[in-house]
Parts: C-alpha cells; sequence; structure tokens
C-alpha cells in the first residue's frame, strides 16, 4: 500500500540551500529507512526546481533498469554516459538547469561509485537516495565518493504531522508559546496534547499518516495496516541484508518494546540470552542504527561537551524510528491489533506503560531535530547521592542540557536533582518533559512533550 499524497517536508529547505550553495562541488545523498518518504519528496523537489530530469529508479523495472547498467558498464566516458541516459529516458538535459536522480542507489553501487566523475563532468547537478546505503555489503566492493553532501530523512516530525492535519496554526502558537517562555492556556493545551497523542498512535510514517487521512470512517485501522506492512518490511530486510548476524539484528528489533517496558529502558542482552556479551551483539546494533529503523542512545558517564568521548559502550537504549511502529510492534507487530488498544492511548484511558512511548517519542523529536542521543546512568551501592538517571543529554551551546521524561508524577525527580547538584557548572536548561502545560520552577523548566522539538531552537 503505497499513497501519492505529498507532505511539506523541513528537509525541502535543506535540499534547496544545497542546490544554491553546494551542488557544483557535491552530489546530493539522501538517506533515509525504507518508506519514510525519500522517493517522494526528490521527486517533487526535481519537479519544481529543475527545467529537466533524468529519474532513475535501481528497484524498478527489471528490462530498465538493466538497461541503465550497461549504459553504466559499458559507456567510454561520462559524456557519453549522459548521452546514453539521455536517450533511454528521452529527456534532454539543459546544463546547469538539470538533475540527474539516482532513486535506490545502493541496489547500484557502480552508479554511486561514478558520482566523483560526474561531479568533476559538472553540467548537471546529481541526487542519490538510498535506505541501507551504510550497510557493509552495500559499500564494500567501492570507493564510497568523498563529493557527496550527505542528509539524512526521518519521519514525519511532530510540526510536520501538524501540517499534514491542517493544523499549522497550532505549530507555529506552539513555537511562540516556547520562545515567549509561557504556557498555552488549558484548552489550546489540551488541543495540543491530543494532537500529540494522535501523532503517536499514527506515527510519522508518510504511509501510515496517509492511510489514516485517506480512512474515511476507519483510519485508525488503515494507520494500522500501513505500519504493520512497513514492519512486516523491516522484518525482510534483515533477513535479507544482515548477512551473518540476522538472528541477532531480528532478535534485538524484536526486544525493543519489551526493553522500553523497564523502567531504565536499557537494553539487557541477558534477555536473549544468558550468555551473551555486548562484543559479539555490537554489529547487530550498528546495523540497526546504519539502516536508519532504530534509534541507539549511548551511556556518557561524564556530562560535559565531550559525550562522543566518554562512552560506556555496553550500556545502550534501543529506540524504535517512529513511535507509531513502536505501538503497532508492542501491541501486535505484523498480526491484527485490538483497535481499543489504540484507543486507549489515543485518549489517554488505558492502563499501559505509557512512558515507554512518551521516551520513544522524545527521542524521535531529538533525532529528528539533529541531536546524538547520550544519557547518564551511575550506580553506587554503597552511596546513594553517586546514584543517578537521567533520560537524555543535549548539547546547547558549550553547556549540556539534561532531559527527564515523565508521563505522570513529573514533580519527583530526586535522581535528576542529584545530577544538577553534581554537575551544575556544566549544565544549561534544565528539562522535566511531561504531558502538563509549560511552566518554570526551582531552576527547572516543566516543558509539554509537544514542545520537544523545540529544544533545539534555544
Amino acid at each position: 500500500m503505497r499513497s501519492d499524497v505529498v507532505f511539506a517536508r523541513k528537509a525541502y529547505a535543506a535540499m534547496l540551500d544545497w542546490k544554491n550553495n553546494l551542488a557544483d562541488k557535491y552530489a546530493l545523498l539522501v538517506e533515509g529507512a525504507r518508506r519514510v518518504g525519500k522517493t517522494c519528496l526528490v521527486r517533487r523537489f526535481v519537479e519544481q526546481e529543475y527545467d529537466s530530469f533524468i529519474y532513475i529508479d535501481f528497484s524498478g523495472a527489471a528490462r530498465e533498469v538493466d538497461a541503465v547498467k550497461r549504459a553504466f558498464q559499458e559507456s567510454s566516458g561520462i559524456s557519453n554516459l549522459i548521452e546514453r541516459l539521455e536517450l533511454l529516458f528521452m529527456v534532454k538535459l539543459v546544463p546547469d538547469r538539470s538533475c540527474l536522480v539516482f532513486d535506490e542507489v545502493q541496489r547500484f553501487p557502480m552508479a554511486r561509485e561514478c558520482i566523483k566523475h560526474l561531479v568533476e563532468y559538472g553540467r548537471y547537478h546529481y541526487i542519490e537516495t538510498g535506505s541501507l546505503v551504510g550497510i557493509r555489503e552495500n559499500v564494500e566492493d567501492i570507493v564510497i565518493p568523498s563529493e557527496e553532501h550527505g542528509m539524512k530523512l526521518y519521519p514525519l516530525d511532530f510540526e510536520e504531522f501538524l501540517d499534514a492535519m491542517g493544523a499549522s496554526m497550532m505549530k507555529d502558537h506552539i513555537q511562540a508559546c516556547f520562545h515567549d517562555r509561557k504556557a498555552l492556556g488549558a484548552g489550546v493545551h489540551e488541543k495540543a496534547l491530543d494532537l500529540f497523542r494522535l501523532y503517536m498512535v499514527v506515527g510519522g510514517m508518510p504511509q501510515s499518516v496517509s492511510a489514516y487521512l485517506e480512512g474515511r470512517d476507519r483510519p485508525l485501522e488503515a494507520s494500522e495496516a500501513a505500519k504493520r506492512e512497513i514492519l512486516r518490511l523491516y522484518d525482510q530486510d534483515i533477513g535479507k541484508y544482515a548477512k551473518g548476524y540476522a538472528s541477532k539484528v531480528r532478535a534485538i528489533f524484536r526486544m525493543i518494546p519489551s526493553a522500553l517496558s523497564r523502567h531504565e529502558k536499557k537494553f539487557r542482552l541477558s534477555d536473549i540470552d544468558k550468555n551473551a556479551r555486548m562484543r559479539r551483539y555490537e554489529n547487530a546494533f550498528l546495523w540497526l542504527a546504519d539502516a536508519m529503523v532504530a534509534n541507539i542512545a549511548y551511556n556518557a558517564t561524564a556530562p560535559d561537551l565531550g559525550l562522543g568521548m566518554n562512552l560506556d559502550n555496553t550500556t545502550c537504549k534501543c529506540y524504535s524510528l517512529d513511535t507509531g511502529l513502536l505501538l503497532t510492534q508492542a501491541m501486535g507487530g505484523t498480526s491484527k491489533t485490538d483497535l481499543r488498544l489504540l484507543r486507549g492511548v489515543r485518549y489517554d484511558n488505558l492502563g499501559i506503560n505509557e512512558g515507554m512511548f512518551f521516551e520513544n517519542a522524545v527521542a524521535q523529536a531529538l533525532v529528528a531535530a539533529g541531536s546524538d542521543l547520550f544519557f547518564f546512568s551511575r550506580r553506587d551501592q554503597k552511596c546513594v547521592e553517586n546514584t543517578m538517571e537521567v533520560d537524555f543529554l543535549v548539547r546547547n551551546g558549550i553547556k549540556i542540557c539534561p532531559i527527564e521524561v515523565k508521563s505522570a508524577g513529573y514533580r519527583t525527580h530526586a535522581s535528576m536533582d542529584r545530577f544538577v547538584g553534581k554537575y551544575h557548572r556544566n549544565l544549561g536548561p534544565k528539562y522535566v518533559i511531561c504531558s502538563d502545560d509549560y511552566e518554570e520552577q526551582g531552576g527547572i523548566t516543566y516543558l509539554p512533550i509537544y514542545m520537544t522539538h523545540c529544544i533545539a531552537c534555544r
């Protein structure tokens, strides 16, 4: 099930910046998990921004793809290759006003390796798209071109979701209230929170959002069918592309909901195999991260600017790329989901572990805003004051912002208080993300979850 619905994406502006400032020296590589909307975005971009374009889909019809591959393999040079492609697609390229697109370029690595020579040839612009681009099997036999400008595409964030729902006014109001450091007010806050709960259920995968919008009297059911299809696709990709360790990758992927359902959210390999060790599973976590179907957070042992240099790689959390997919995976996966469960989450009247979905949604928002994921975890059995758990650490200029996620009981945050007391000199704004309206009290900003994406703006 695929939809032709086109959504406004923030990445379009980044693509325009590439076209205006970088395209003479770099091809654009748009990377993302399967079904996040890469093809739709790039197609709309070249249709609107260029006089003409050649769009090569390496996952398309075999006959057409074979003809393109022969053009790459048999051409005597770049000029001859361009001429052959023009004839194959019956498109006349115009210097400085045309673009060549290699969609799903990982299926034909030779085309990616050729980017170096195409960029040196100049005349036209070049865009590549790919899922599983970073997977070892897709790059091991080629020289990765340095003439690539990378851009990652994620599921729709909450602001893009609001645009899709026709609620752009709410998006602008949330941003303004965050900037002015004020609450939305009871009625508007409830409306914003209601829209965010809908976002958690439907998710940000374009296929699911389209299905919801087109679902008429059964929108949640249509959305669920789309998400189950995506989960089946990811499961198949693991079996096909995670060569040598597919069983480990699949085990981790399927255990994401149960790992996040625990209080600390940390992934315990002993739940897969009591003798499992991180050194045997590290490549499996990296595969999921490279495929962009999971967001991995690592324990930063020192809360300073060198977060990436102070990691405990044996301790990690594994989040789903999309909270809507996580919900489907947790409540039925590829089998039929009881829609009463979804409505319970949608209207906050189901006694489940809502914290796992809140925390996953925060991780998703931070990643989409460009943040790497770090958390802080330290246990000291001899001194409780040295035992601390902070859900996320993000950079804010030369300071670090600690973030605690609370779906309930948000006024209690003893661990955060101990962390702030010990490391206050290194810290910027301190956030507790919750389901209540905006408030500042005792040096803590209580941030409604629908404002998470704004943190990167301050």
